[in-house]
């Protein structure tokens, strides 16, 4: 998966938005303003951040040697992925999913029936 591919998957996901609040070549993805995938554009291969359940992740990280603790995160719920092409795109698809799901899950009542509006 390549960043474009993986640009288009993140803003498929229902009200996500993209945006650079941190730098030029960090590229956020948010739902309801909270993250759910930062990839940096500055490395090659790119590296993208995600939200993940502490317990997956540590299982993540045994499985996969592109898969660590994320950099400026919470290193318990974020994981880094190398993009070197070596995990499949529909892992890395299903990780966005995750961590797009954990973001709904924890966002309150209001924003969820905000969101439901749209």
């Amino acid at each position: 998966m390549n960043v474009e591919e993986l640009r288009e998957y993140c803003l498929s996901k229902p009200y996500s938005s993209e945006s650079f609040p941190f730098n030029e070549t960090t590229l956020v993805f948010k739902v309801a303003g909270k993250i759910f995938v930062l990839v940096s554009l500055d490395t090659h291969p790119p590296v993208l951040a995600l939200k993940c359940d502490p317990e997956y992740a540590l299982e993540l990280r045994d499985r996969y040697s592109q898969v660590t603790s994320a950099y400026h995160m919470n290193k318990r719920h974020w994981i880094t992925v190398l993009m070197d092409g070596s995990v499949p795109d529909r892992l890395i698809r299903e990780w966005i999913e995750i961590s797009y799901g954990l973001i709904v899950a924890r966002l309150p009542k209001s924003k969820k029936t905000e969101l439901d509006r749209l």
